[in-house]
């Protein structure tokens, strides 16, 4: 397997917010796939395990430095790397977005549960039971939380703009208005209302298709905020306000939700 993982750990931490000196990182592995983890120092045990779902670009600098700021927050951080059987970590930085939707839709929704369910399985091993256990993603990663909150009985799922509302990315994911009723767990949702790939009827649908799970559910849509308002790295689309107030939501959702260790 081609690996960059190191390097994005390291081109991390050379960002502005990145990877602190006090916590902790390494690439592991649970079975046949990569993990990125990031845990607070030795002397400051995790609270609970979340498991952090990539963009379609992969596991680049950006998604290691929210997995740094989960652990700076007392969560142990936990990335399976879904692009490890094409080879790739993260797609060429050169190449972008255009290169990451045709990599994106070369996966399998059978292949996303194994490397999702390893990712759980690591925190299983960690000593975190079901309900120390919480999931995050980011675009295709959002679309993946939410699936996997019908799969398990998670405490605590967010959704950062998941996309394949009404349509579906892949075999065995379905169209998120069709999966949200099966809710197993509370799930919170958070889009920008200027989304290109996501329209704001589709919004409204998938908040109406989650709020009939009977489950906790939340879905925030921001008027000012496009697809990938939290991606801090890239300058066009980041919306700080946004991203401030949704990353601030995240953090009280998993803190009200998850049971301490």
């Amino acid at each position: 397997m081609t690996s960059r993982t190191n390097d994005a750990i390291t081109r991390a931490a050379s960002r502005a917010g990145a990877l602190k000196s006090h916590l902790r990182a390494k690439v592991d592995r649970q079975g046949e796939v990569p993990l990125t983890v990031v845990a607070p120092a030795a002397d400051d045990p995790p609270r609970g395990g979340v498991v952090v779902v990539q963009d379609a670009r992969g596991i680049t600098p950006y998604l290691v430095s929210v997995c740094d700021r989960l652990a700076d927050a007392g969560w142990l951080a936990v990335a399976p790397h879904l692009y490890h059987r094409l080879g790739l970590d993260e797609v060429d930085p050169a190449d972008g977005w255009p290169q990451a939707v045709p990599t994106m839709n070369r996966l399998t929704g059978a292949e996303l549960d194994v490397d999702v369910d390893a990712a759980l399985a690591h925190l299983d091993v960690a000593g975190f039971d079901t309900s120390q256990q919480a999931i995050i993603g980011f675009c295709m990663g959002g679309t993946v939380a939410l699936h996997t909150a019908t799969r398990h009985p998670l405490p605590a799922a967010v959704s950062f703009y998941g996309g394949g509302v009404s349509t579906p990315y892949w075999p065995g994911v379905p169209a998120l208005v069709e999966a949200a009723p099966a809710l197993r767990g509370p799930w919170l949702g958070l889009y920008g209302e200027q989304d290109e790939l996501i329209t704001t009827e589709e919004i409204a649908a998938l908040r109406a298709a989650a709020g009939r799970s009977g489950q906790p559910v939340e879905l925030v849509s921001y008027p000012q905020a496009g697809h990938a308002f939290h991606s801090d790295d890239r300058e066009t689309i980041y919306r700080p306000a946004a991203a401030a107030d949704a990353w601030t939501r995240t953090l009280a959702f998993l803190d009200e939700r998850v049971r301490p260790r």
